[in-house]
């Protein structure tokens, strides 16, 4: 059974999440960098989220879109809800998910691979944001 409940859990959860790091000072400035457009759809519930690094507001290094988008994604991945909560726990290996299809990709790889180092401490921001929100249920994977 799917741990996320709807489309507007995905958002609530995830969605908030890459708000958050959005304004990160840790984070963010590397994921800018990167000038990417990049698109999770995700399946079980059905949703989608875009990060834009193209066009930011003040004090935030990405912009957040949720649902659908006109948007042109430079990269997309495509993958359970429950799969992306896997991979933001630091629990699931992207390399791993691409290879065994728990994740798919279309776009520059090596451009999303280039992003890793930048966002491994959100691995540990994203645990202590389900345990801030009283979300221990998507602890366990």
């Amino acid at each position: 059974m799917a741990k996320f409940s709807s489309s507007e859990d995905v958002y609530n959860v995830l969605g908030t999440f890459f708000r958050e790091a959005a304004t990160d000072d840790q984070m963010g400035p590397e994921i800018q960098k990167s000038k990417l457009v990049i698109q999770f759809t995700y399946t079980d519930p059905d949703s989608q989220i875009t990060i834009d690094t193209t066009n930011i507001a003040d004090g935030q290094y990405f912009t957040v879109i949720e649902g659908e988008t006109d948007k042109q994604p430079d990269v997309s991945l495509s993958m359970k809800a429950d799969v992306a909560n896997q991979f933001w726990l630091g629990k699931l290996n992207l390399l791993m998910a691409l290879s065994r299809r728990q994740m798919v990709a279309k776009g520059p790889i090596p451009k999303i691979m280039k992003l890793l180092p930048a966002i491994t401490p959100a691995y540990a921001k994203y645990q202590a944001y389900l345990e801030q929100i009283g979300r221990s249920d998507l602890l366990q994977v």
